[in-house]
């Protein structure tokens, strides 16, 4: 079949015509993308903010678990260190540095502490430091953190090894990277820092950068909250005499933290711990043997408290494969106040509520 003049022009002319567009495609790097419906936060690989962001203060980061401003993109691994609340190891050292605490029980109506440093604390001392449960594990390692303990159940020690965990344990793999202070009575006197226990997860070749950290979604700045007034509340994880009570301060806009009536203090600055965001979860505890080792389960999901800028929001925990524990309300997750945020698990029996006094 011939082809006149008149057809190979146009044809011609629409294969030039095709070839500007792919160019001018190719060219527009720049295309926005619809936004990502998903109640759960994708972190981009440098922590970037949206330009517009009102709470970075002009600065190009923020840290994915606080949402403060950053100078630099956070690329370090997560530390997730087991820290000591008994009455003998408080007050303790280098909390306020944590981004993420979470107060969990362990035997005999103590708790303990899992506390994730990320964003800052290089060079404060730590501690006490002591044993890991095994779900403090999976706590530690829904941050992709490093597990940092001295000791463990033999449940735990079992996951540890079986598992190959990453972690660094002052009585087995790590006790270079850390130290006694001769001034406390052992065994509530055990500390490290963010600098050496990264100098110890590089030693024994683990990666010290990570750059797929989950993050949490943050309020912009004067966001209206709605929720019931609320300028206190006081926990009971097991024992009455064991009580931990979180008061709103409306200058800072913080929670200050007190144990039994008291402040809960750091033993070298002496300031008042406080929280940003106060998360009361009810879980399933179960008795495990005659020593009072517990399990824990924090996969289930379950009935939970949202405190923030005196305010409490009732809602429901969820905690999905490979992600951290999330606060959602009506199936969509809810927004954190930026600052540091504590999770308080208390046991879902006789019932949630018996746990928690709110004022």
């Amino acid at each position: 079949m011939k082809l006149s003049i008149t057809k190979i022009s146009f044809l011609f002319l629409l294969l030039s015509a095709f070839l500007l567009f792919l160019s001018a495609c190719g060219q527009n790097k720049g295309v926005s993308l619809p936004a990502d419906e998903s109640s759960v936060p994708v972190i981009s690989e440098n922590n970037e903010p949206p330009a517009d962001s009102e709470e970075t203060g002009g600065s190009a980061y923020t840290a994915p678990l606080t949402g403060m401003p950053l100078e630099e993109p956070l690329t370090r691994r997560p530390l997730a260190i087991m820290i000591n609340n008994a009455p003998a190891a408080r007050p303790q050292s280098g909390l306020g540095g944590a981004d993420i605490v979470f107060e969990v029980l362990a035997e005999g109506g103590v708790t303990r502490l899992v506390s994730i440093f990320h964003s800052h604390a290089e060079e404060a001392k730590i501690g006490p430091i002591r044993s890991i449960r095994p779900y403090m594990i999976g706590l530690g390692e829904s941050y992709h953190g490093v597990l940092v303990h001295a000791g463990a159940s033999n449940d735990a020690y079992a996951v540890l090894q079986q598992q190959h965990k990453e972690d660094l344990d002052e009585i087995t793999n790590a006790g270079a990277y850390f130290w006694r202070d001769k001034s406390r009575k052992a065994p509530h006197n055990l500390y490290s820092n963010v600098e050496k226990l990264l100098e110890g997860a590089a030693k024994r070749k683990y990666d010290t950068e990570d750059l797929e950290v989950p993050a949490y979604p943050f309020r912009e700045k004067d966001e209206l909250i709605t929720g019931e007034p609320a300028s206190s509340v006081e926990i009971k994880f097991q024992l009455d005499n064991y009580k931990v009570t979180y008061e709103y301060d409306t200058g800072s806009q913080l929670y200050k933290r007190s144990i039994n009536g008291s402040p809960h203090t750091d033993l070298d600055t002496g300031e008042t711990l406080t929280a940003a965001n106060v998360v009361v979860l009810g879980a399933e505890h179960k008795v495990l043997d005659d020593v009072g080792r517990l399990g824990v389960d924090l996969n289930l999901g379950g009935e939970a408290l949202l405190f923030q800028q005196g305010k409490v929001i009732r809602g429901q925990w969820i905690h999905r494969p490979d992600d951290v524990i999330r606060f959602v309300k009506d199936n969509v997750e809810v927004p954190f106040v930026p600052g540091t945020t504590y999770f308080n698990v208390v046991p879902d029996h006789p019932d949630f509520d018996s746990h928690v006094t709110i004022k």
